[in-house]
């Protein structure tokens, strides 16, 4: 292993001095975090010793208008960007003073006004919001760009393809900086990948890959500035590998034991610091007493903003604080119909993309990204002729990789933008999982910063469209705090709904039923409107009994009810979170008898979790147990008469007749 060789080439001697600074603050705070580990005054510590000169360096050659994506060994990214100490202290040991009121740990979180966004415990997902600031950057016409950290570990998740993909073929300004540093936790680098270097991946996206020494500050300084000085010339993005090593265990606990002695002391002498020490000293542009003064002060000015830290308040816990928290506020607007308007007669899927269009043109920052949405207009049509009008910047083919473009969609709304990623169906979420539920939900509870994105969902069976394209996964997502699930029924509150979506600053799963697409027909206002979440409909009165339902399963009920004459209430919820409790009481306690009704799987659906709040708080105007009709607790099949088995429709007379004779 050969020894570090520093270059000064354009650096002045200032600048070289001001480098050393910057590389071994962080050093001086890990030390000292090490010490109150041992001390037993903090509870966890993930060190990034023996690798700052990878964040230092690559963070001192951006400009402050560019975002950086750090992961948990990166405090250098901090650091230069002038993080007060004192309140970085309160983010690790949880106090409310800290930047996510003591609700994660050490860097999972962002701080927008820096340009630095932390990651979450997932790591590869981060990458994706990298390429939307890029793509931000792009579309507003700026210089900025964006540089993302992985580790070699990371490299393996599908999310570090996806992301690089992404920005491969959109040419956008990402840098992708891989800190090499020879294991995942304990897996060493042979066991994570077969190819010699990850930056020979660099040729299969069709982008340009450096491999450098990640200790070598100087190095890392200038191969950052000449990469970025570049990019902001000709976007691209970039992959870059640095060699380096974790000299400390992946956290404290888990020790080194794994690594071979010799391997350890050959990178010992590989230190960052104590070489560039060396070779400024060499150069007699750091004296003895220089350092010493230097580390003196460090370490004085570590010690006063640490111990004053131990002295604030952990901060007061409150329930209503920590619900409301869970969501960015939004001032709804109610804005009716203009009372002249002229109605049209729409198809449910004309009204969406009636609603979608007025978005775009109520919105000028909104991007639309999809699957085949641009020219061919999206597998349904609705974007058809978008382009067009918006143009290929704001109407966007994607490669397929829904985890990617959900990243990509939160990187546009931390730079203030909109987005609007339409699943081809909502099936297919799944790929994108993860994004939404660890990402997009949690982050304004975390730390204050909205997700402005919404996912259109084409879901639903009644179609034979088989099991990978029928779905109603509604309820993979209303157990999930921080998002907001539309599920409208008619053309009328499609349009609405949609639009109220595009105004609200959460992440909107707008879920759009296959089979009422071109299935039903109902006049629509022309112009702009909306429907505000949380408020149910009543689509008809009634006294003998009360169907709860949404979607397709409200069409259903208002057929039947009207075919046997039935004196029947319909509430159509609209919207599954946020719930209309309201609507909910005054129905039940009109009627009675409660019948709830969803086209999803019975086990876990949404109307276990009505049936169990009517149960618990409306059980004294029951004269009858609350009944649930859904579909069967199977895959949904493809052949029309199992597929007609497998829907709650076909259950739903005999569900009514029982829950009446009661």
């Amino acid at each position: 292993m050969t020894e570090i060789s520093f270059k000064q080439n354009k650096h002045s001697d200032k600048q070289l001095l001001q480098l050393y600074k910057q590389l071994l603050y962080p050093r001086l705070i890990e030390e000292k975090m090490l010490n109150l580990l041992r001390q037993g005054r903090i509870s966890k510590w993930f060190s990034g010793i023996g690798q700052e000169a990878i964040s230092v360096g690559v963070t001192c050659a951006l400009s402050p208008d560019d975002w950086i994506f750090p992961l948990h060994r990166n405090l250098g990214v901090f650091t230069v960007r002038e993080f007060p100490l004192d309140r970085l202290f309160a983010q690790w040991q949880g106090k409310k003073s800290g930047y996510t009121k003591g609700r994660d740990r050490s860097f999972h979180f962002g701080f927008p006004e820096k340009k630095v966004v932390g990651m979450i415990s997932h790591l590869g997902p981060q990458l994706a919001l990298a390429d939307g600031a890029a793509l931000a950057s792009l579309l507003q016409k700026k210089q900025a760009i964006a540089v993302a950290f992985t580790g070699e570990g990371g490299t393996s998740e599908g999310d570090f393809h996806e992301a690089l993909n992404v920005a491969a073929v959109w040419k956008l300004p990402v840098l992708f900086v891989v800190e090499n540093n020879g294991y995942g936790l304990s897996t060493p680098t042979h066991e994570q990948y077969a190819c010699k270097s990850l930056v020979d991946r660099a040729i299969g996206y069709g982008m340009e890959g450096y491999k450098i020494d990640g200790n070598n500050i100087l190095e890392v300084e200038e191969t950052v500035r000449s990469i970025v000085k570049k990019m902001r010339k000709n976007p691209a993005p970039v992959l870059l590998e640095c060699m380096s090593f974790r000299m400390r265990g992946h956290e404290e606990a888990s020790g080194v034991k794994y690594v071979p002695k010799e391997l350890l002391e050959q990178w010992a002498k590989k230190d960052p610091i104590s070489n560039y020490e060396r070779w400024l000293m060499e150069k007699s542009l750091l004296s003895v007493d220089d350092k010493e003064r230097i580390y003196g002060d460090y370490r004085q000015h570590i010690q006063e903003q640490v111990e004053s830290v131990f002295a604030w308040e952990e901060g007061e816990v409150d329930e209503q604080e920590e619900l409301s928290d869970m969501y960015a506020s939004f001032a709804f607007n109610e804005q009716a119909p203009s009372n002249n308007a002229p109605t049209k007669s729409l198809r449910m899927i004309d009204a969406i993309k009636d609603g979608l269009k007025l978005a775009m043109q109520h919105h000028p920052l909104l991007v639309l990204m999809g699957q085949d949405i641009a020219e061919y207009g999206g597998v349904f049509k609705i974007t058809e002729g978008f382009v067009d009008q918006f143009g290929k910047d704001r109407v966007r083919n994607t490669p397929i990789c829904e985890s990617a473009i959900v990243g990509a969609g939160l990187g546009l709304s931390l730079c203030g933008m909109k987005a609007m990623v339409e699943m081809q169906f909502a099936d297919f979420v799944s790929c994108g999982f993860n994004q939404i539920v660890n990402n997009l939900a949690k982050l304004h509870y975390r730390w204050a910063q909205n997700a402005d994105l919404v996912i259109r969902m084409p879901a639903g069976a009644a179609t034979q469209a088989g099991p990978f394209h029928s779905q109603s996964n509604e309820a993979w997502f209303t157990h999930v705090p921080g998002l907001k699930i539309v599920y409208p029924s008619n053309p009328y509150d499609a349009k609405g709904l949609l639009l109220t979506s595009f105004e609200d600053p959460n992440p909107v799963l707008f879920f759009e039923h296959k089979a009422l697409y071109r299935g039903i027909e109902a006049l629509v206002p022309e112009g702009y409107y909306n429907i505000p979440f949380g408020k149910a409909a009543t689509l008809r009165q009634g006294n003998a009994c009360c169907i709860i339902s949404y979607g397709l399963g409200v069409q259903w009920a208002m057929s039947l009810v009207n075919e046997i004459n039935l004196d029947a209430e319909i509430l159509d919820l609209r919207t599954l979170v946020p719930l209309d409790y309201e609507s909910i009481d005054n129905a039940v306690k009109k009627t009675n008898r409660v019948l709830i009704l969803h086209e999803d799987t019975l086990f876990g659906g949404i109307g276990g979790e009505i049936a169990a709040y009517i149960s618990e708080h409306l059980f004294q105007h029951l004269d009858a147990p609350v009944m649930r009709c859904a579909g069967l607790d199977t895959a949904i099949p493809f052949a029309k008469r199992i597929e007609d088995l497998f829907l709650a429709k076909h259950r739903l007379k005999q569900k009514l007749e029982e829950l009446i004779s009661y």
